[in-house]
């Protein structure tokens, strides 16, 4: 009977490529134990570590804080149901926030879009001079408006 699974069964069964699945094992978010070859071999638990780590990711959770996440767990082990709970409870808010400015800049780009003025005279979203610069980095506008819309609903 065979111990673990090898990399390339771990890959195909979460649908991570082997480099990715080799990073996260550098970073501390995935366990493999070496055979006397020096080949990795992950016990089937880690396909639910690597899920919660697909999972949170594309729901913009950075690497660290998975990390942090999957350091909380007792033992380091595998998290339950009870610890994706509690731990995508602690990210909701700015989960929710994201959501916000996602469906600001969709309604925006839709109504830009739409207008078809391609005129920088006329456009609520034309900067002349840079005079936002002031401001500071990053969409002014769309960040100060998604704000006060956030701060007023």
């Amino acid at each position: 009977m065979q111990e673990g699974l090898t990399i390339g069964e771990l890959a195909a069964r979460s649908g991570v490529a082997p480099s990715a699945l080799r990073y996260y094992e550098r970073l501390g978010l995935v366990r493999a134990a070496r055979t006397g070859g020096n080949q990795r071999r992950y016990e089937r638990g880690e396909l639910r570590r690597v899920a919660f780590i697909r999972i949170s990711q594309q729901v913009g959770i950075s690497l660290d804080e998975i990390r942090s996440a999957l350091d909380s767990l007792p033992d380091s082990r595998t998290p339950t149901t009870s610890d994706w709970t509690r731990l995508s409870a602690s990210w909701q808010g700015r989960l929710d926030e994201r959501i916000r400015m996602l469906t600001k800049l969709r309604d925006d780009l839709t109504g830009c879009i739409g207008c078809g003025c391609l005129s920088l005279q006329r456009c609520a979203l034309y900067n002349p001079g840079d005079q936002l610069a002031a401001q500071g980095p990053g969409a002014r506008l769309m960040l100060t408006n998604a704000s006060a819309d956030t701060n007023g609903a």
